[in-house]
């Protein structure tokens, strides 16, 4: 008796394990396409059991991860006009940059929306609109960036590097929607 209870034991610790194993690799696998892994693999990873090898669900996930990073970033941007903790020559490119993220985070709900109502019959024109779209998401962010080239002081530093990550982001979800549309439904 003993005996098969450290044996169920065992083989329930080696299936837990197993699927820690395989959810893992299902992350991995979704992410080798993207230009920054590391990240894909960290913010995805609670995913891994729904999306499993599915493209569709990955760029869906991606998208919508991507969605709630660019809306912290926006209201950050925000909160830092707001405040006017910026002053000077930053003053107009945060402005822009507050209006560029609104247009982004426009761009990426258009792309989930098309990504959750895929169809077979028109499957690479709506892949063709969401990759456009994301693109312009992409442009959108770089132009925010640009505003803040050479950055002097703590702050514009700050602002700088979360619209960078945002878009690191984007660049991810791109990727997925990207691998999605090669692989079909």
């Amino acid at each position: 008796m003993a005996n098969a209870v450290v044996c169920l034991t065992l083989l329930l610790l080696l299936s837990v394990l197993n699927w820690g194993q395989s959810a893992s690799n299902y992350v991995q696998d979704a992410c080798s396409v993207t230009r920054y892994r590391a990240l894909c693999i960290s913010t995805l990873a609670p995913f891994s059991s729904s999306a499993k090898t599915s493209p569709s669900k990955w760029a869906r996930a991606g998208v919508s991860v991507t969605i709630g990073e660019s809306k912290k970033v926006a209201q950050y941007l925000m909160e830092v006009k707001k405040y006017r903790e910026m002053r000077g020559r930053y003053r107009i490119p945060l402005s822009d940059c507050i209006e560029c993220f609104q247009n982004a985070i426009d761009q990426l709900h258009g792309s989930l929306g098309v990504l959750r109502n895929l169809s077979a019959g028109n499957f690479y024109e709506q892949m063709g609109d969401v990759t456009t779209w994301l693109s312009a998401a992409l442009t959108d962010q770089d132009t925010c960036v640009d505003g803040f080239e050479n950055p002097k002081g703590k702050q514009a530093r700050m602002v700088r590097n979360r619209v960078l990550r945002s878009s690191y982001f984007t660049s991810n979800a791109l990727a997925l929607v990207n691998k999605l549309a090669t692989s079909g439904l």
